[in-house]
């Protein structure tokens, strides 16, 4: 009678916790996902995802530079940290612009993502080229106006 009572015990407390994570499997498998779902708006249309994914991937030209390919040296990683300050001290730029990708690699800058107007791609440009050179600075932001 001794040995049961300490198995309910101490086995107790395990079933308890074996339940629980039971019944929160159970209940996020019955809500339904809506990830990357698009909502139609009030003209009957889907939006626009704030996925923009696709929009970062690079080309499939040998020479596309990707987020991984970011350069190791003290000189990429300062010039970067300088063009990464500079964009988000400018507070007039969107939450697209804040965001967009700053890879250097051996001294030369590539701008990536979207931007929401010619102006936030201009200051971005403008900031790099200012820290970077101009000739160092590869400009593939693209403008996609807020919808």
């Amino acid at each position: 009678m001794g040995v049961q009572n300490c198995l309910r015990v101490v086995c107790r407390p395990w079933s308890i916790a074996f339940s629980a994570i039971f019944l929160l499997s159970l209940a996020a498998s019955l809500v339904p996902l809506s990830v990357g779902a698009q909502s139609p708006d009030s003209s009957g249309s889907p939006s626009q995802t704030p996925d923009n994914a696709a929009a970062n991937r690079p080309g499939n030209s040998p020479d596309a530079n990707k987020a991984d390919q970011q350069g190791w040296s003290e000189n990429d990683r300062e010039i970067t940290r300088k063009i990464r300050k500079s964009v988000m001290a400018d507070k007039s730029l969107s939450t697209y612009a804040h965001n967009v990708k700053i890879i250097s690699r051996n001294g030369v800058v590539t701008l990536k993502g979207p931007v929401r107007s010619d102006h936030e791609k201009s200051a971005i440009d403008s900031a790099a080229t200012q820290i970077a050179g101009a000739a160092n600075v590869k400009d593939e932001l693209s403008v996609m106006p807020k919808q």
